[in-house]
């Protein structure tokens, strides 16, 4: 996993870091049970301070995306499985939601917009 930080972001650091990892872990390139690099080496790695990379990890731990094992780091967290799936299905539904705004901007109408998408799926199944 690489996470890349934007210094011309309008989001703080912290919040690169944290969205980076949990976009890698709804991707399935992190997986449960995957050992997240130590505060200190990721900071090191992305020339940061420790106090930042600390910040990410809480707030992905209090959201439930990882784990703290004293003494050993923080692991991608097992009992998610929901959670990630509720965080997926709103991902899609935004997209759809967008889809539909663009569409309707564009003046496709409703049947013009579900052929559509079934040709899409179907493409997708093959």
């Amino acid at each position: 996993m690489e996470i890349v930080i934007s210094n011309s972001s309008d989001k703080p650091i912290y919040e690169q870091i944290a969205s980076q990892v949990r976009a890698a872990i709804m991707s399935g390139e992190l997986r449960e049970g995957d050992q997240l690099p130590s505060i200190r080496s990721l900071a090191t790695q992305l020339r940061i301070s420790a106090i930042t990379t600390k910040r990410a990890y809480s707030d992905l731990e209090v959201q439930g995306y990882i784990h703290t094992v004293p003494g050993k780091g923080c692991f991608v967290a097992g009992d998610n499985l929901e959670l990630l799936r509720e965080e997926r299905l709103r991902m899609v539904e935004s997209s759809l939601a967008k889809a539909i705004s663009d569409a309707r901007a564009a003046g496709i109408d409703t049947p013009e917009l579900r052929e559509m998408f079934e040709l899409l799926l179907e493409d997708e199944e093959k």
